[in-house]
């Protein structure tokens, strides 16, 4: 079975880098252009209301994207900046916008590991993490943020890193989901930046809510949100099986994995998804489902305990 068989993936995203697009009232959008394996077409920055608006994920170290964002708001006053998250992809631009415009950064605070290091491991630079980054203030699952004519709640959601926060408008039933749920591909979770236990608790947290519409990181906007997320979550219990099925056959280190369960995978997501079966390993380890001699680290190799 291929890698997205079971997911019905929506790769139909035509709009162009620094274009202000409305795609509902009060809801704008421009993407970046940032395009890679790993962020699609690029960042998606979203400004929320009118007169007095919030920007959602500044974005990249780009200059020509905060422009475009200055130049989408003229005339109206920034009053709060959101961020979901601290990859690079999507919250170093927030300098630049405060100091443009004098808003508040909101986050769930710094950027910070899911689970200390191993002794094993080096701090790795792969997921390309923001460590500068430090909102003015940090929100807790559940508060809210009010501006003019709206007001957003944010809703805890580690898994992809550990500070993560979504950002739901319960009024519009419509969510700013960040990278937790993306609508082109399913979401990178690396440990120790992220955690598979953090990430499915948090797709089970999202079935629960009644917002029906979410505005992604990356790609288009995903309507009728919680079935997809329920397809998500049986991809990655479907992602789990196939790591145990393979492991029956024997102890095996993760590449050999990734060869037998990610077939046709574009080479230069083999890295990103070997972090991801270690994430699978790491929960089946703390389960004791599966074994490793040492800490299950991305060197070691497992077997079925």
């Amino acid at each position: 079975m291929s890698d997205t068989d079971d997911i019905p993936f929506n790769r139909d995203f035509p709009l162009k880098p620094g274009v202000v697009d409305e795609v509902r009232p009060g809801v704008r959008r421009i993407l970046c252009n940032n395009p890679s394996p790993f962020t699609f077409t690029g960042t998606v920055s979203y400004i929320i209301g009118r007169g007095k608006v919030a920007i959602v994920d500044p974005g990249p170290d780009n200059d020509a994207h905060a422009s475009a964002l200055l130049d989408a708001v003229r005339g109206e006053t920034v009053t709060h900046i959101l961020v979901t998250h601290t990859h690079r992809d999507h919250s170093p631009n927030t300098a630049r916008l405060k100091a443009a415009t004098g808003a508040i950064v909101y986050a769930e605070g710094p950027h910070r590991a899911s689970r200390p290091y191993y002794e094993s491991e080096k701090i790795s630079t792969e997921s390309g993490a923001d460590r500068e980054f430090r909102p003015d203030e940090q929100v807790r699952d559940g508060e809210t943020i009010a501006g003019d004519g709206w007001t957003l709640q944010a809703v805890a959601t580690p898994g992809h890193t550990a500070n993560h926060l979504a950002f739901a408008w319960p009024e519009r039933k419509l969510m700013f989901i960040g990278d937790h749920v993306m609508g082109w591909s399913t979401s990178i979770v690396a440990p120790p930046d992220g955690s598979m236990v953090d990430y499915m608790a948090s797709l089970q947290k999202l079935t629960l809510r009644d917002e029906d519409l979410y505005f992604s990181g990356h790609g288009p906007e995903i309507p009728d949100a919680p079935r997809y997320v329920r397809f998500l979550i049986r991809h990655r219990r479907a992602r789990e099986a196939s790591i145990l099925h393979r492991l029956a056959k024997g102890e095996a280190d993760i590449p050999t994995m990734v060869r037998a369960i990610y077939i046709g995978i574009d080479p230069r997501l083999t890295g990103a998804a070997g972090y991801s079966v270690l994430a699978h390993l790491e929960d089946l380890v703390g389960r004791g489902v599966v074994a490793t001699d040492g800490d299950p680290a991305i060197g070691a190799s497992y077997r079925l305990a």
